[in-house]
């Protein structure tokens, strides 16, 4: 299988490192991904601006973009052939409940539906990961699975794994996405010359984190893999609000 591997780390993080080793073993690879950590850029595009790429002597493509500009010029340009599937990650830290929505990791899988097959974002559930191998190990075991019996297409499967060792992970579990609580609070300081700056503060801990959510089968030692949809329609009120509307 030709794949398609990127991140919001930067096109040398461990994760991606590791996971690029592993899926080698089995599979060709292309990466390209961003030239420095661009962590937390979501879907953002940038189109006002030109991108610059880098070509390193392994064949690694560095963009000065986001991981969707990462994905989409790929697809677009960037390979002579056209990747199967889109692998992002591993990221440092999780991406659990709320965090897909802020997620450059989950961008880039998200901007490779196109291609018709399954997309795979893949994070470690602690930051500074010990055990990068067992999150390779676990998105080879997936992709595997989906050569043998694929999923249908347009499919983000939002991934996320344990940091323990191998033989401590307790199986795969398919999940929903759980919810945070409310974020910390911005944290405010002066720079040198004494002008506010302000750090946006970490997420909450799990709110809906009970059986059933990512929350709870990575605390259980279990890899989550959570389905995704584009679509952000909430069609459940679609009537209702057509109801609501007609007074307008």
């Amino acid at each position: 299988m030709r794949i398609l591997l990127s991140n919001d780390d930067g096109c040398t993080a461990p994760g991606l490192l590791a996971l690029a080793r592993q899926l080698r073993s089995e599979h060709h690879v292309d990466i390209v991904a961003p030239d420095r950590n661009r962590s937390a850029a979501s879907n953002s595009l940038t189109i006002l601006v030109p991108l610059r790429i880098q070509r390193h002597d392994d064949g690694t493509i560095c963009v000065d973009g986001t991981p969707t500009d990462c994905v989409h010029l790929a697809l677009a340009s960037l390979l002579p052939e056209k990747p199967e599937m889109v692998v992002s990650g591993i990221n440092n830290g999780p991406n659990l409940g709320d965090d897909t929505l802020y997620s450059g990791t989950v961008a880039a899988a998200m901007e490779g539906r196109h291609l018709g097959s399954a997309a795979i974002a893949v994070s470690m559930s602690a930051y500074n990961p010990k055990h990068y191998d067992t999150g390779a190990r676990a998105t080879l075991h997936i992709i595997s699975e989906l050569a043998r019996n694929p999923f249908p297409g347009h499919t983000i499967l939002n991934v996320n794994v344990p940091d323990v060792p191998w033989d401590e992970l307790k199986g795969f579990e398919v999940t929903r996405l759980g919810h945070r609580r409310q974020s910390e609070p911005v944290a405010e300081a002066l720079d040198p010359r004494g002008r506010p700056i302000y750090w946006i503060g970490p997420a909450g801990p799990g709110a809906d984190a009970g059986p059933g959510t990512d929350f709870h089968a990575v605390e259980h030692n279990r890899v989550s893999i959570t389905p995704l949809l584009v679509d952000l329609t909430r069609h459940s009120v679609l009537d209702k609000l057509g109801d609501w509307a007609r007074a307008l």
